[in-house]
């Protein structure tokens, strides 16, 4: 964390000063907003939170409930999300509380007596070293308390309104705030009265029954499994040994996903209720928490489950949908107009929770457009930066729904149904870099550059996010992960892979920082405005072959030393060297002769080039950015 740039800072660090529209943040919720994010679960508040770092831009969340969320759905947190908190500054103290997932563990019928289960395989959760961060479990409200401190913290002060429910909005483009959203007021003294908020653009996160889904002529389209699971999260005493272990147990008598919580008590079961008659769903639906129990129990024989408390329960049918586009554009007016009101999350997509994926695939949906409607309203990139989000979200949520519904399946499944004794665990193992976060890949668009120079660095996949590795920081000798220096800031990251030369040789690495930081078609100088700090559009980087102790900072070209705050102060954290023990080059395939890598502000690789491509590099940029 870097601080004290504008003169020296004893409080909390994480507390930015209030800046722009956080300054005398008014109360009451105005007549007029840039961003009116409806709903404030985990996609809602991650735009939220990424749209909070940027003080000239008026952003409220409204919900419809009167106080924060007491206990959530979801709890499953894959890697790809704790890389995103690490971008929030917060991933650390979320893993400390968590519980993290490191094998799991397969339950079948016991052959000599099939009316009772045995233990049949354990598998590693990330046996592939997808991430260095955990994958773990956590509940929803506390993911959204983070997020909530990040908006606190930020210098737009912002905080969710809290009493507002969605009623309904209508679009006028030739008005400076074309949507009328119409609220309503669900506490206080002024229950059920209306509120009319009108808004430069609208985020629906307000989940799987949206109104601003429906208000926007998008329906959920799909199918249903006709299969119910009851859910509960509960406190119980057990003699079941893989009580505290992630368990996928299959028997005679139905199935169970089995998943330690946090805090080293808790526990939830999803227990399989079996097909659901389609002429009679309530029978189902009615089923009540004893019953649930008693299943868990038949499931779980020969051992027993004394339940002492539940915190939670319910019962839910699997259903895969996925809505036809994820903006107010219709198809027939794709390339005439960009789109105002945005959908996200459930509001787009559902699917069954087994997977662990709605809470993470919904933040990566509210990351990817945050950033995106952040730079349209300063003014950094054109308006048809917004067309990318339903060009890119919506193929991640249908590969989402196609493995959800392979998964689902096979849990469903009784072990004689399965082809092969060990295709759950088969599956689960084989898949495992797809429920981690990691699978997505963005075609290339006027964000994603082609392929054509990918074998400079194959392990760092165009359109894929970028995988951090070890380098070691010159200046200090720390040893850091390279990608958690990438925060959640908007600003694109440029990282120059060195060629061989030192510090100070002439090198392809020396030319290209020359030509960055003095050429009139460098980036730079195009698209920082004249009146902002060197590194506030572009975050450069560079990373020498060499190690720190053959290095002379001194001797580092100027573009990676940036000037910054009132007193001009030289940052020294942008120039690394390799790892000894690690190297950066050899993990991540990287040319000997040297690389660009260039990192969208939501982590996503968005092109690789050549040291000497800086026409390339230029005329990128001159797709998605606005000049000064």
């Amino acid at each position: 964390m870097q601080f004290h740039h504008h003169g020296y800072v004893s409080t909390d660090p994480r507390i930015l000063p209030a800046a722009g529209v956080g300054i005398d943040r008014p109360e009451e919720l105005p007549d007029e907003v840039d961003v009116l994010i409806v709903g404030s679960g985990p996609a809602g508040m991650i735009t939220a939170a990424q749209l909070s770092q940027f003080p000239g831009i008026t952003t409220r969340i409204v919900e419809r409930r009167g106080e924060r969320l007491a206990i959530g759905q979801a709890d499953g947190i894959q890697a790809r999300s704790v890389e995103t908190f690490q971008a929030f500054g917060f991933a650390e103290r979320i893993i400390q509380e968590a519980y993290q997932i490191t094998e799991m563990a397969f339950w079948k019928p016991d052959p000599a007596n099939p009316s009772h289960i045995v233990r049949t395989a354990r598998a590693v959760d990330d046996p592939m070293g997808i991430s260095e961060f955990p994958h773990m479990i956590v509940n929803q409200a506390r993911v959204l308390d983070y997020f909530a401190e990040v908006m606190a913290h930020s210098p737009t002060r912002m905080t969710p309104d809290y009493g507002y429910e969605f009623r309904g909005l209508t679009v006028n483009d030739a008005d400076d705030y074309p949507v009328t959203v119409t609220l309503g007021h669900t506490t206080g003294e002024r229950t059920g009265e209306d509120r009319v908020v009108r808004a430069k653009y609208v985020v629906g996160a307000d989940g799987a029954r949206s109104g601003v889904r429906q208000s926007i002529g998008c329906t959920l389209a799909g199918d249903q499994a006709f299969h119910a699971w009851g859910v509960m999260d509960i406190l119980a005493v057990t003699d079941f040994p893989d009580i505290r272990t992630k368990c996928a147990i299959q028997s005679e008598f139905g199935s169970i996903l089995h998943i330690p919580r946090e805090g080293g008590y808790l526990f939830r079961m999803y227990v399989d209720l079996g097909e659901v008659d389609p002429d009679n769903k309530g029978a189902i639906r009615s089923t009540t928490i004893e019953e649930i129990i008693a299943k868990a129990n038949d499931i779980l024989s020969p051992y027993t489950l004394d339940v002492k408390n539940v915190a939670w329960h319910s019962v839910y049918e699997v259903a895969h949908r996925l809505t036809d586009r994820f903006d107010d554009v219709l198809p027939e007016e794709i390339g005439t107009r960009t789109p105002r009101v945005f959908i996200t999350g459930d509001a787009c997509h559902t699917h069954s929770a087994k997977a662990g994926q709605g809470m993470n695939v919904s933040m990566q949906d509210g990351f990817n457009l945050g950033w995106k409607l952040a730079h349209v309203l300063e003014g950094r990139s054109p308006e048809s930066l917004l067309s990318t989000y339903s060009a890119e979200r919506q193929v991640v949520a249908k590969n989402l729904i196609d493995f959800d519904k392979e998964w689902s399946s096979l849990m469903a499944r009784k072990p004689e149904e399965l082809k092969d004794p060990a295709e759950l665990e088969t599956f689960y193992t084989s898949t495992a870099e797809f429920p981690a976060g990691f699978m997505t890949q963005y075609e290339p668009s006027m964000l994603i550059g082609e392929a054509t120079h990918q074998d400079l660095a194959t392990g760092f996949p165009i359109g894929k996010r970028f995988k951090s590795a070890p380098v070691v920081r010159v200046a200090d000798t720390n040893p850091v992960q390279l990608g958690h220096h990438h925060r959640a800031d908007g600003r694109w990251r440029l990282y120059a892979f060195a060629d061989a030369a030192r510090p100070g040789e002439a090198s392809g690495v020396s030319t290209w920082a020359d030509w960055l930081r003095n050429s009139p078609e460098s980036p730079l100088l195009v698209h920082t405005p004249r009146d902002a700090e060197v590194d506030s559009i572009f975050d450069v980087k560079v990373v020498y072959q060499q190690p720190h102790t053959e290095m002379d900072i001194g001797r580092v070209p100027e573009v990676f030393l940036p000037r910054v705050g009132p007193f001009d102060l030289i940052d020294y954290e942008k120039v690394y060297a390799t790892n000894p023990e690690s190297d950066i080059f050899e993990l991540r395939g990287i040319d000997r002769a040297g690389a660009v890598i260039v990192v969208r502000p939501d982590q996503y690789v968005a092109h690789v080039l050549p040291l000497d491509a800086t026409e390339d590099l230029a005329a990128f940029f001159r797709q998605n950015l606005l000049p000064r």
